[in-house]
C-alpha cells in the first residue's frame, strides 16, 4: 500500500509517472473523455483541521470526475477534534472508506494515520510538507518549459512547508533549486538533507542562501508564498518587517531569465510577498498552477486508490 506523506518517500520515477498520468488525464478531460470509471464506488474521506479553498474543491471535484465519492470531515465535527486518538480514528475510518486526505497542523498526525490505518493516506498539507501542491507545480513547470531536468527554480520568502516540499520534489526530478530566506526562517534540515541527497543522483543543484538576488539569478521559475501561514498570525508584524526585502517584484524578476515564469500556491497577498504587477502580469502562471491541483491530485488518487 502506498501513501503520499512526503515526496522523500517517492522515487523520482514515481513522481515522473504520476506527472505523466496527470498530463494524460488533463488532456483527455479537456477533450471530452470521461474518467468516471477509474474510481467507481470508491470513497475518499477529507479531514480538515485547516481551512482550504483549492485543496477541498480540487479533491472533491477530482473524486467526482473519477466516479468516486468524497466525504468532508471537519476536525470539529468528528471525534478526533474531541479527544479521540489518531490511532482509533484511523482504524475506524479504515473500515468505512477507501482512502483519506488530511490537511492539518502536525505532520506526525498524518504519519500516525498511515501507520495505524489500513488505507492509503494523502497529505493535503501539514506544517512541514505540502506534496500535493508540488506535484501540481511540477506539472505546471513542465507545461511552460517543456521539461523539468535542468530547469532552475528560485524560491524566495519563508522556508515553510511549500519550500520544504519544493526542495525535495525539484531535486528528485533533476531541477536546480535555490531557496532564499531571511535568517532564522530557513527550511528544515530534513528537507534540505533529502534534497541534497536526491540532487546527487539527478545531477541537480541545491542552493540555500539569505540573498534573494543570488537565488533568482538566471532562474527559469520564481516562486513565493505567504509570509504568515495559518497559525502564525501573532507573528504577523515581525514577519512583515523581516520579509519585505524578499518581496517578488519587477526589480527581482529582472534578475531571472527574461522568459521566467512566476508561481505562487495561493492565497496571495499583493503588496507583501509579491507585487500586483508581477502576480497579475504576463509572466504569472498562478492560475494554471491552481488548476493543476485538480489534475495532479486526480493522478495521485488513481495511483493510490485505483
Amino acid at each position: 500500500m502506498k501513501h503520499l506523506i512526503c515526496l522523500s518517500d517517492w522515487s523520482g520515477q514515481e513522481i515522473q509517472e504520476t506527472l505523466k498520468l496527470a498530463e494524460k488525464l488533463k488532456y483527455e478531460s479537456k477533450n471530452g473523455i470521461r474518467h468516471n470509471h477509474l474510481l467507481k464506488n470508491k470513497t475518499l474521506g477529507l479531514i480538515f483541521a485547516k481551512s482550504s479553498t483549492r485543496t477541498r474543491v480540487s479533491f472533491e471535484v477530482g473524486m467526482y470526475q473519477l466516479g468516486g465519492n468524497s466525504m468532508f470531515l471537519s476536525s470539529s465535527d468528528i471525534q478526533l477534534g474531541r479527544g479521540e486518538t489518531v490511532s482509533d480514528t484511523a482504524k475506524t475510518l479504515s473500515r468505512y472508506i477507501d482512502g483519506i486526505m488530511i490537511r492539518t497542523y502536525k505532520h506526525s498526525d498524518v504519519v500516525d494515520f498511515s501507520q495505524y490505518g489500513t488505507i492509503p493516506v494523502i497529505n493535503g498539507l501539514t506544517d512541514s510538507q505540502h506534496p500535493c501542491q508540488i506535484l501540481a507545480d511540477l506539472q505546471t513547470i513542465k507545461e511552460y518549459k517543456g521539461k523539468l531536468q535542468g530547469i532552475k527554480l528560485a524560491y524566495v520568502g519563508d522556508g515553510n512547508n511549500v519550500a520544504n516540499s519544493l526542495l525535495i520534489g525539484c531535486a528528485k526530478v533533476g531541477m536546480h533549486i535555490s531557496v532564499a530566506t531571511p535568517k532564522n526562517y530557513e527550511c528544515d534540515e530534513f528537507s534540505v538533507r533529502h534534497a541534497k541527497e536526491a540532487a546527487v543522483q539527478t545531477n541537480a543543484s541545491v542552493l540555500i542562501t539569505n540573498d534573494p538576488y543570488e537565488a533568482v539569478k538566471d532562474a527559469d521559475v520564481i516562486y513565493t508564498d505567504t509570509w504568515v501561514s495559518m497559525g502564525m498570525e501573532a507573528e504577523k508584524e515581525k514577519r512583515i518587517e523581516s520579509f519585505m526585502p524578499y518581496q517578488v517584484n519587477d526589480k527581482l524578476m529582472k534578475i531571472a531569465k527574461s522568459n521566467a515564469i512566476f508561481m505562487h500556491c495561493l492565497p496571495a497577498y499583493r503588496g507583501f510577498e509579491v507585487s500586483a504587477g508581477v502576480i497579475d502580469g504576463p509572466q504569472s502562471a498562478v492560475f494554471d498552477e491552481a488548476e493543476n491541483r485538480l489534475h495532479a491530485q486526480k493522478a495521485v488518487l488513481v495511483k493510490l486508490l485505483g
